[in-house]
């Protein structure tokens, strides 16, 4: 096996292609008993061997034949290990051991499978054996009516684990009498929680709470969410990705209703509707404060009210989907030759803004067609004899993640191309349309040579699913197993779409965009620059100015560099030395008028121009830090109690409370003057105490 340093393997499972069925077998088949190790070696192949005694064949359990075990030429995440299991199986479990005689083991593994060993789709651990799943069809929903008697303080526990068949659904909605609300609400594939404690005007509600987790959730895999809610705090995870959030002010979350819905939010009448688009798919493990609501719901329970088509079965998709793993991928289907018009549909996702689409060349010599991205639109580009090439463009910023729908048609006159909701229409010359006999999707052969096949834009990548060419449905499943058209570097049966923007690696408000194979930082605004906004585009301090000769004046800082602070403006002041002056945002004197004895008055606050964290970074990178802060006085003592307790004080950065003014020192009950031995009238400590008409 490969060293404990190593840490991942691909195990490729091979299952032929032939059906597999239990019911043919006459009995249930036993996923108790072991598969490889019955085996021929032949069965076994792998990426590399260290030797001939290190081969794959060696791989199987409990075995000291060979060197003990597989172990590749090189250790690294490229490395596979490929089992022919002869027919297809039910594979209930898989288990790997370190090699005999050895200190060598695999620490984690991706395990792929596939029917014709072309193209492979990754498991994901997402079923559970013993759990509750409840479906919705898109115009459902769980009404769940709560106890109410309320325990105080209230904590909600919600978790559940959801698969979603569209982008866009309410998961659960909980509301009051006033406004109040929490929602759980899927928006184009990203998990959106709201928080709204209801009227505004109110001294004491919380500000609404919007905080958003995941991307791409709209993928037919399961992802696990937990929200806790304690008063004021809120946890929200996604995917054990954790957003924790403690809003400003009191809660009224107290006010809500006792019922909660789940897959849409439902309006009573005579005929139950949704005010929202609802949830399509499915939820597993639906548990609100340690309650089984599906449960609850199987059993018909007074407390669960269903609306619509809720069943409790997850069905499998039916989408198969394609993607286009390079600039050279393609799939070449066979289209509906013969007939007098073209009709091509399919849906379509990439971050990528320009690419090769679809092409296709019209029979009887009456032209061809290339459907594009560039720009993030789709532009199609129409080329007939004798005529210059004719473009129309249609949507804009395709380039978003999101399944887009495409419907490309022709007959007699016009071509027709629809993106979602926007239409363009381009006029053809008047010849007989004849579909043509083979449409390229993503890229061409390398020996085409048709008008407008040859992209300078490269080929498509992203994902492509639902295609359908005349009236007839492509079955991407044949196309893998050989039975239908052609393809170069897909993998079918998945979209391998990622987010490569989440968690955003642009630093300092940067901002994300992608492409299928990269992303890139937007630092405009932000004040730093280099690939992910690191280096800040300002010196860090004043001294850093002077060394470059700048004269005195205003200048923007960054005192913590590229760490987390922004930069700051700043007062340069070079004289011998580069002192740093941060203005506070008041006047330079303010006017305290006394209060009545035992009523403090607080007089003045100073608001500067840079944050707390800022001034401290500005402080530790400082020789010396000066802040002074004077008390003036006309006609009036200081302000002590009788028995000479300061009744006047200014409080720190630290929240520390002071009793001394500019010049003395802490503790000392003195003023300057009484420091100095200098006051006005020398049997008091300050010139103030000398009540004098003067200031």
């Amino acid at each position: 096996m490969a060293s404990a340093a190593w840490a991942v393997l691909q195990v490729l499972l091979l299952l032929p292609t032939h059906a597999w069925s239990p019911v043919g077998a006459g009995r249930p088949p036993d996923c108790d008993a072991p598969l490889a190790s019955a085996l021929p070696r032949s069965s076994f192949s792998s990426s590399s061997e260290l030797s001939s005694s290190h081969g794959p064949g060696f791989s199987r359990l409990n075995r000291r034949d060979g060197a003990g075990g597989w172990t590749p030429l090189v250790s690294n995440k490229y490395q596979w290990l490929q089992i022919d299991l002869g027919e297809r199986m039910e594979v209930t479990a898989v288990a790997t051991q370190g090699g005999y005689g050895s200190s060598d083991w695999v620490t984690s593994y991706l395990l792929m499978f596939s029917d014709g060993g072309r193209n492979w789709k990754q498991y994901r651990r997402e079923e559970s054996i013993w759990s509750e799943v409840v479906y919705f069809d898109g115009q459902s929903a769980l009404l769940y009516k709560l106890d109410k008697k309320p325990l105080k303080p209230v904590r909600d526990v919600i978790s559940l684990k959801f698969k979603a068949i569209q982008s866009n659904g309410i998961l659960l909605h909980r509301e009051g009498q006033h406004g109040n609300h929490i929602t759980l609400e899927l928006i184009k594939g990203k998990l959106v929680f709201f928080l709204n404690s209801g009227n505004a005007k109110l001294p004491t509600t919380i500000a609404p709470v919007t905080l958003t987790l995941g991307s791409l959730l709209d993928d037919q895999h399961w992802h696990s969410v937990l929200i806790e809610l304690l008063d004021t705090q809120v946890n929200f995870t996604v995917d054990k990705h954790t957003h924790h959030f403690q809003a400003k002010g009191e809660s009224s979350y107290l006010d809500l209703n006792f019922e909660i819905s789940f897959g849409g939010i439902p309006t009573s009448g005579r005929a139950w509707a949704f005010t929202r688009q609802s949830f399509h798919g499915c939820l597993e493990n639906l548990y609100y404060n340690g309650v089984d609501v599906t449960e609850l719901a199987k059993k018909h329970k007074p407390q669960i009210l269903m609306m619509g088509n809720v069943s409790f079965s997850c069905p499998q998709p039916q989408t198969v989907p394609v993607t286009f793993l390079s600039s050279r991928s393609y799939l070449a289907l066979p289209g509906n030759s013969g007939e007098d018009k073209v009709s091509v549909t399919f849906q379509f996702r990439t971050w990528n803004r320009a690419g090769h689409l679809l092409f296709g060349e019209l029979q009887r010599g009456s032209g061809s067609f290339v459907l594009f991205l560039k720009d993030g639109k789709l532009k199609l580009s129409l080329f007939q004899p004798g005529q210059s090439p004719r473009n129309v463009t249609a949507g804009a910023g395709l380039n978003d993640g999101q399944w887009h729908s495409v419907s490309l048609s022709a007959k007699w006159s016009h071509m027709n191309v629809v993106v979602d909701d926007d239409t363009a229409v381009q006029p053809l010359l008047a010849v007989l349309i004849d579909s043509g006999d083979t449409y390229y999707f993503g890229g061409c052969l390398d020996n085409s040579s048709g008008s407008g096949c040859k992209s300078p834009l490269g080929g498509f990548q992203g994902c492509l699913r639902l295609i359908t060419i005349g009236d007839k449905a492509v079955d991407p499943i044949s196309v893998q197993q050989g039975a239908l058209g052609s393809f170069r570097d897909l993998q079918i049966d998945s979209c391998g779409i990622t987010d490569r923007c989440l968690p955003s690696y642009c630093e300092h408000g940067g901002t994300c965009s992608q492409s299928w194979d990269s992303f890139s930082c937007d630092c405009l605004g932000t004040g730093y620059t280099g690939e992910t906004c690191h280096s800040s585009l300002y010196e860090q301090s004043c001294e850093a100015h002077k060394h470059r000769g700048d004269p005195s004046g205003l200048y923007y800082i960054d005192a913590d560099g590229s760490g987390p602070l922004g930069p700051f403006l700043v007062y340069c002041n070079m004289t011998d030395a580069a002192w740093t002056v941060v203005r506070h945002g008041g006047p330079d004197a303010v006017t305290v008028r006394g209060a009545p004895s035992g009523h403090p008055r607080s007089a003045v606050s100073f608001a500067y121009a840079a944050s707390a964290g800022q001034l401290r970074a500005a402080v530790s990178l400082a020789e010396r830090c000066e802040q002074r802060l004077a008390l003036r006085c006309g006609t009036a003592r200081r302000p002590d109690s009788r028995d000479g307790t300061p009744l006047s004080w200014w409080v720190g950065r630290t929240n520390e409370t002071h009793t001394y003014w500019g010049g003395s020192l802490p503790d000392a009950q003195k003023c300057t003057c009484g420091l100095e031995g200098n006051c006005i009238d020398s049997q008091y400590y300050c010139n103030c105490d000398a009540g004098r008409n003067e200031w």
